[in-house]
């Protein structure tokens, strides 16, 4: 069987490019030969910049939580058979030899027929087995008087009983929330070992694009492109490193591209890979450094002109200029790369079933994802309706969709009233419905 990698020659020319289409698979499986993708590094942080970031190791406890055994009431810690048979009626009566706060070892020890008054939280003093509900006593003087019985254990929180010494708390891979990074503080730590955020230089380019909070000349456009995927990759738990716009033109390029590949893990770039004149980032791609670019061109839609390569052990993922191909092809290409450079686990994608609202037509031999919404007819069945891709340059396609269908490459459409399968961007109020 014939390898679906082809090598392109270090002199680019134009009709070179897109001269073999490959299918997303066939992408996927040249990025793979070529580019493994391990965690970069790993660093040791506060417990107050835990929070969402993956851990490198295990957590193992290592103390018991509660260190002691302490009330879970206020009220008298007593040896629990000194109160059988008392009633209503007939008052067990015990002497008070003590009291025990919060946050003191205590100075007193229960014997037998004795009682010791102890608040909520402090550490059951020696010889107490339980703690008697304050309601169900009255001191007088130095008597404590006692109307029912307490079992052994009651009211007290063992040592070990919430966390336990030498217990796996968390697992390696697990991003902690607020609450883990509570019990992290509940075990004393202050630091914990996470995997290093990858750096993802993002670079933009056109002579088009002007960067946000600059003046609007005529005939250009703000650079959209540079912070949706800034903030795509932040979703997948890289660090974005934003390196500006870059004009079409050679030198320039490959100055940004050099310093981005000193920069960065990976490289993420937009514009400059279709086929016209100032399209020249394949060519510099492939000048940089070996093996340069491994797919120029993929059989999908949108996202035909993405170009991958790896530079010196990076990879660098040049994504078409349109923002809704480009943060499609960042996801289907980009996304499961920064995810594992992340140390962590890619998540299954929200699916819901729906009905096709409208016949949808694929590209010819490309495989072709179709943005929708999702609303309710009148029977109360979940409608996918197209959302419209818009000429290149459309910026609300994706911000006004709710996910997207899947047409494979040898589907010719999909009828009105068909069942489809809607990849959900987030969840959305019929993420009740959600299906396997």
């Amino acid at each position: 069987m014939k390898s679906s990698l082809y090598i392109f020659s270090t002199r680019w020319e134009a009709h070179d490019l897109f001269r073999k289409l490959l299918t997303i698979e066939e992408a996927k499986q040249v990025l793979e030969r070529s580019f493994s993708p391990k965690p970069v590094g790993v660093e040791h942080v506060h417990l107050s910049e835990a929070l969402d970031r993956v851990l490198a190791e295990d957590v193992v406890a290592a103390m018991d939580v509660p260190p002691f055994d302490r009330a879970t009431v206020d009220g008298y810690a007593v040896i629990a058979t000194d109160t059988f048979g008392a009633d209503e009626d007939r008052p067990v009566i015990l002497k008070l030899c003590g009291h025990v706060s919060v946050g003191e070892l205590p100075s007193v020890v229960v014997e037998k027929g004795t009682a010791a008054e102890i608040a909520t939280g402090a550490p059951l003093p020696g010889g107490a087995d339980a703690v008697m509900m304050m309601e169900y006593s009255v001191q007088q003087g130095d008597d404590l008087l006692i109307y029912s019985p307490v079992s052994r254990g009651e009211n007290v929180m063992k040592a070990g009983s919430d966390i336990h010494r030498g217990e796996t708390v968390l697992k390696r891979g697990q991003m902690p929330s607020s609450r883990e990074v509570g019990m992290l503080a509940a075990l004393g730590l202050t630091k914990v070992n996470v995997y290093t955020r990858p750096k993802v230089a993002i670079v933009s380019t056109g002579a088009e694009i002007v960067e946000p909070g600059k003046p609007l000349p005529p005939g250009k456009i703000y650079d959209t492109n540079a912070y949706s995927l800034s903030a795509a990759v932040l979703e997948c738990g890289g660090e974005p490193i934003l390196l500006g716009t870059v004009p079409d033109e050679a030198d320039q390029l490959r100055a940004a591209l050099n310093k981005a590949l000193i920069l960065a893990d990976i490289i993420v770039t937009s514009g400059g890979v279709s086929v016209g004149p100032t399209d020249i980032i394949p060519r510099v791609l492939n000048e940089l450094g070996k093996p340069g670019v491994l797919v120029c061109g993929i059989a999908s839609k949108p996202g035909k002109p993405t170009t991958i390569a790896i530079v010196e052990g990076k990879p660098v993922f040049s994504l078409p200029g349109h923002p809704t191909s480009s943060l499609f092809m960042f996801y289907l290409f980009a996304r499961p790369v920064i995810y594992s450079m992340a140390g962590r686990r890619e998540e299954s994608p929200l699916m819901l079933r729906a009905v096709a609202a409208a016949k949808m037509f694929p590209a010819r031999g490309r495989r072709t994802f179709v943005t929708v919404n999702l609303t309710r007819n009148k029977s109360g069945r979940l409608l996918a309706s197209p959302v419209p891709l818009g000429l290149s340059g459309a910026i609300t396609t994706l911000a006004r969709a709710d996910g997207f269908i899947e047409i494979p490459e040898s589907q010719q459409f999909i009828n009105a009233g068909d069942e489809v399968m809607v990849r959900l961007f987030k969840p959305t109020p019929y993420v009740a419905l959600l299906t396997e």
